[in-house]
């Protein structure tokens, strides 16, 4: 039956037959419509077709719905419902729909995620020219296969935020740091991030086999990583209005401890992290987590370096928790704790630290990243 010549009571006639021969000839000549000539279909042709094909879809052979999917894959005529129908089928039916179809829309694609099986979720991962929101959707699986096909698609569009959770999560879960350095849209910063957490694994894992000096692993490990790094990016400096007062304010002379609580307790955050860092030595990326880590044991070793006193570390302990959030709270053992070690910690061996902190900051938080999380994996 020629398809550019049937009517709508001939495909009627058709659907009314039961055998497998009527209903495979029905789809073909469908998909052909839909393919060929949709764009002289009427409404009212259009409805009859995809209503027909509705009610029909689930008495009809695997192999033929497939051919139909394959047909109307590429197909711009494709009605929006009868894809999202294909989609939701056996994977063998949805996939050639999942990965091509131009019709489906974002809402389709993440109830196909939410919903489908795991199959379904791979395919999408794999469909170009996805948005950052079906990629969100598929990084909230947590499926690490999915992310990592998700990774290898260079066509999908991740946001920096996803990009930077999931370089955060590249830490611990090694199958997600090739792709991620292989993005072309990985930001610099993030690589440059990257660098020294993949060398930092490498140092856990050459401590873990050999017996070698942490020490004298850093030193000639540390400007390997340097090297690397430098590479995969030059990390930008902002030059804000703080910076730029606390570093006048060093210059002169004038940053003192009690100059730093008052600003602290008006609230002005930001020059209170570039007066902090000025004073301390630290980049201010490493001094803002730092001021509001949990514990609070590396702001201790900070200020206790720079001859802060123990109420002058209890007022910044508090203070820094309250201005991490006007909603934060936390027991008074958490002080407690904190002073407890502030009290143990000589000022020779926090400067020893600090002293290792300014090398290289990036390089050391990621080394305490990775022995922290050796130390979970053992409690």
């Amino acid at each position: 039956m020629a398809s550019d010549n049937i009517d709508g009571a001939q495909l009627l006639a058709l659907a009314r037959l039961r055998s497998d021969e009527a209903r495979a000839e029905l789809f073909a000549v469908m998909g052909d419509l839909f393919h060929d000539r949709n764009d002289v279909l009427s409404a009212q042709e259009r409805a009859l077709m995809l209503d027909i094909l509705e009610k029909l879809i689930g008495e009809v052979a695997q192999d033929v719905k497939r051919k139909l999917a394959l047909r109307l894959a590429d197909a711009p005529g494709l009605p929006r419902e009868l894809a999202i129908l294909l989609a939701n089928d056996e994977i063998d039916v949805a996939s050639p729909i999942l990965l091509r179809s131009a019709v489906l829309q974002d809402i389709d694609l993440i109830e196909v995620i939410r919903h489908r099986s795991r199959q379904h979720i791979l395919t999408i991962a794999m469909r170009r020219d996805l948005s950052g929101s079906v990629a969100d959707a598929l990084v909230e699986t947590g499926d690490r296969d999915v992310i990592r096909t998700l990774l290898e698609n260079q066509d999908a569009d991740i946001s920096r935020v996803t990009l930077a959770y999931l370089v955060e999560q590249s830490k611990t879960v090694d199958e997600f740091q090739e792709p991620l350095v292989r993005r072309r849209d990985l930001p610099q910063e993030l690589a440059r991030r990257m660098v020294y957490w993949v060398a930092a694994a490498l140092r856990q894992a050459i401590l873990d086999r050999f017996a070698i000096d942490p020490d004298t692993l850093d030193d000639r490990l540390e400007p390997v990583v340097k090297e690397e790094a430098a590479e995969a990016a030059r990390e930008a400096e902002i030059d804000d209005a703080s910076a730029v007062l606390a570093r006048a304010l060093g210059h002169g002379r004038q940053l003192t401890p009690r100059l730093l609580l008052q600003t602290l307790r008006k609230g002005e955050i930001q020059l209170f992290e570039a007066m902090f860092a000025e004073m301390s030595g630290l980049r201010l990326r490493l001094i803002t987590r730092i001021a509001y880590e949990p514990g609070g044991q590396s702001l201790a070793v900070v200020t206790r370096a720079m001859g802060l006193n123990r109420e002058e570390f209890a007022t910044i302990f508090l203070l820094t928790r309250r201005a991490r959030s006007a909603q934060a709270t936390f027991a008074p053992a958490d002080l407690g704790r904190a002073l407890e070690f502030f009290d143990r910690l000589s000022h020779a061996a926090a400067e020893t630290v600090l002293t290792r902190w300014r090398r290289d900051p990036d390089y050391l938080f990621a080394i305490r990243s990775i022995e922290e999380g050796q130390e979970k994996k053992r409690a």
